[in-house]
């Protein structure tokens, strides 16, 4: 890090990024070496006695044992010097790329010994006597040796940087619309690059705005700054530590005490005050059915080897050609996905009155069913399962929310929005609602979702909240980037969102995104260690956790003029302006009006007041509307232990805990974060947030009269 430049270009790997790859070269190659030293040692007289071609023999043999002790001298140097220096101490490597033309240079004398060794053993131009090991090693060489080239063709395709033409970077770097049109090059190709890898998505005027939108989001995302590929793994493990060490000092300072005095671990206790309808006994129940709408792949996820074996009761044989007593759109012929829903929701067919499996950008499934036990009329959205979902969530520009009753300024996530139309449009085709409302008049309506579906539900129950005023939304693991500001408020006055630990999606908008870019890249630049120290280091962190020694001994203390002259970023950056502008800190606003600064976690670093304009903070965002979590917010999370509970856990064999959660209404500024943890991903499955719940529930149980026995878990 920064890109390595070479041969005119910039190219996707580093200077620091050869030390791994170089070890197992010299592993191969020393392996290689060792056997056609064998050969040579054994054959060479036999190559005075062939018939043909025995000079050519001893060419090759002579050749490549002193060809692979070469490159093997050339690698173990371009290794030593690749893991010198720290991350951004590109001077520490200057000599990496010349090492490496001439690894290149090289190949064409390996290419040519290799050629000869497949005219000996493949061939019959050159006769000479047969001597099994020999020709087995030779053989076996050869194949080897074209698969590597091969390889290593491969690998330099993967690491040309289609628009790193030095003179274009400077350009852009001199002239702004210079870098507008290195801008519209790389968004064009990320579109090729989608095109290609994603052929096999439907191809309608949804793919195409989803395409162009992502691949505009990508650009943007890392525009005018000089990373490559390794450096988010490097990024991500440091940010870890940062994190760490900001969570350590924020317990000494003492600054989690006041949050944790409106944590509480009783459920009765948390809901008071509340309306009827937010319970946690609901929240459960309609999560178990914004599970069951992930269908067949979900439950074959959770019970791979007797899923099929579950589902089987519920199948509907020969469905194509047999009338249907629901309404099922895109299902195959079994009806696998109907069949998995009867499963995990319990609910008889019957009671479903319509299910949609068409699964498109912007179109996701779902379905309504009436339930008996809540006397409601529930629509269950699916979250994301495709890569149709994925685009549809990477659609992250904002879109005017021109729902009734909302303020003209209010704004939601485009890709959600259209979902949220596309759902509207088919429960109006079928006229679904209002058949249900015929059987069951005194029924309610709840919408409910997890993950994209949650978002969508929120967005859905905008537009028909003017027919259905008393409708209520469940949404579980909503994403963050849904709702401008006040549009987040009106909807709590429908909307209960649940959310689990460290899910990360409640806290991935693009403003985040965009912190933790900036996060990442301050890292790098604070980071003492050298890369391969960082991914080892890594390596340990995710068996053994974080060891405290790690918290300091890793980061060195940077001025801001070093920051200014980092070569991780170029001169017209916009996040170096808000860098450097701030001493080499980052800034979060919390609102529109006003800002706070963020506490450096290095050491000798100050806190700082930071006050930039609105103008610089727009430069570096990609939407210039924050987007927020809709509803009322509960997030619960598992109880932290100290040090001294768990070994007295640990040697009485009991929890020292009565309860091992605690939940807590938190508000969308608490969201504003993205940290990079250990269960980030993990809290935001919809089986994990289930057994939360179910967990809670269980500890509960006395309190709330709750038989959970009811409640299998599926």
């Amino acid at each position: 890090m920064p890109s390595m430049q070479m041969f005119g270009r910039r190219w996707l790997a580093g200077t620091d990024d050869l030390v791994f790859p170089g070890l197992l070269e010299l592993l191969m190659r020393g392996i290689w070496l060792t056997l056609m030293s064998c050969v040579l040692c054994r054959y060479y007289q036999w190559t005075f006695n062939c018939l043909t071609g025995g000079l050519l023999v001893r060419v090759y043999l002579i050749g490549i044992v002193v060809m692979h002790s070469i490159i093997i001298l050339l690698v173990m140097v371009l290794v030593n010097r690749s893991a010198q220096g720290a991350i951004y101490d590109t001077k520490a490597r200057h000599v990496v790329p010349h090492l490496l033309v001439a690894k290149i240079i090289l190949l064409l004398p390996e290419i040519a010994l290799n050629v000869l060794g497949t005219i000996w053993t493949y061939t019959n131009c050159i006769q000479c006597d047969n001597e099994h090991f020999t020709s087995t090693v030779v053989e076996i060489g050869v194949l080897f040796n074209w698969v590597m080239l091969g390889g290593l063709i491969f690998v330099l395709a993967m690491v040309l940087d289609p628009v790193g033409s030095l003179k274009l970077q400077e350009g852009a770097n001199g002239n702004v619309d210079t870098d507008m049109v290195l801008h519209r090059k790389v968004t064009r190709i990320w579109v090729r690059r989608f095109r290609w890898f994603f052929c096999w998505l439907i191809r309608d005027e949804h793919s195409h705005e989803a395409f162009s939108q992502a691949a505009g989001l990508m650009s943007s995302m890392f525009r005018n700054t000089d990373i490559v590929p390794s450096d988010f793994i490097a990024g991500f493990v440091l940010l870890r530590v940062k994190q760490k060490r900001e969570s350590r000092e924020q317990r000494r300072l003492a600054l989690l005490a006041e949050q944790r005095y409106n944590c509480t671990s009783i459920v009765n206790e948390c809901f008071t005050g509340k309306p009827n309808w937010m319970c946690l006994k609901k929240a459960r129940h309609y999560l178990q059915l914004s599970v069951a709408i992930y269908g067949w792949p979900f439950l074959i996820y959770r019970y791979c080897i007797t899923g099929l074996f579950k589902m089987m009761p519920k199948f509907f044989c020969c469905a194509c050609f047999r009338t249907k007593p629901t309404v099922v759109k895109e299902d195959n012929c079994c009806l696998c996905n109907f069949a998995a829903i009867r499963y995990m929701s319990k609910l008889h067919s019957k009671d479903i009155l319509f299910a949609s499996f068409v699964n498109h950008i912007f179109e996701l499934p779902f379905f309504v069913t009436v339930d008996h036990e809540t006397s409601s009329i529930v629509i269950a959205i699916r979250g994301s399962l495709s890569m149709r979902d994925i685009f549809t969530d990477l659609t992250a520009i904002v879109e005017k929310l021109d729902a009734y009753g909302v303020p003209p300024d209010s704004y939601a996530h485009k890709g959600m929005l259209c979902s949220a139309k596309y759902i509207k449009k088919e429960l109006e085709d079928h006229n679904v609602i209002e058949k249900a409302y015929t059987n069951f008049p005194e029924y309610n309506l709840v919408i409910t979702g997890h993950s994209l579906g949650a978002g969508t539900a929120v967005l859905l129950a905008f537009y028909m909240r003017p027919l259905y005023p008393n409708l209520k939304v469940y949404a579980f693991a909503t994403p963050a980037g849904l709702l401008s500001r006040e549009a987040a408020r009106i909807a709590e006055d429908f909307t209960l969102s649940v959310g689990v630990g460290d899910d990360m999606v409640m806290h991935m908008t693009i403003d985040n995104v965009e912190d933790l870019r900036t996060n990442m890249l301050q890292v790098l630049q604070s980071c003492r260690l050298p890369k391969y120290r960082v991914f080892l280091n890594g390596f340990g962190y995710a068996l053994f956790g974080v060891p405290s020694r790690d918290l300091e001994s890793t980061w060195r203390h940077r001025t801001t003029s070093e920051m200014r002259n980092s070569p991780l970023l170029s001169m017209h950056s916009p996040v170096l302006s808000m860098i450097t502008q701030n001493d080499g800190f980052p800034t979060d606003t919390i609102s529109n009006h006003h800002l706070v600064p963020t506490t450096s976690t290095y050491p000798n670093d100050q806190i700082i007041s930071i006050s930039p304009t609105y103008n610089e903070l727009a430069v570096r965002r990609y939407s210039k509307i924050r987007l927020y979590t809709p509803g009322h917010i509960l997030h619960i999370t598992k109880k932290k232990k100290s040090k001294e509970q768990k070994k007295a856990d640990k040697k009485s064999g009991t929890n020292s805990n009565e309860y091992n959660y605690e939940m807590r209404w938190a508000t969308p500024e608490d969201f504003k974060e993205l940290r990079v943890m250990p269960r980030m991903l993990l809290d935001h499955l919809p089986e994990n947030v289930l057994k939360t719940l179910d967990n809670v529930l269980e500890e509960q149980r006395t309190e709330i009269g709750f038989d959970l026995a009811q409640l299998t878990l599926i």
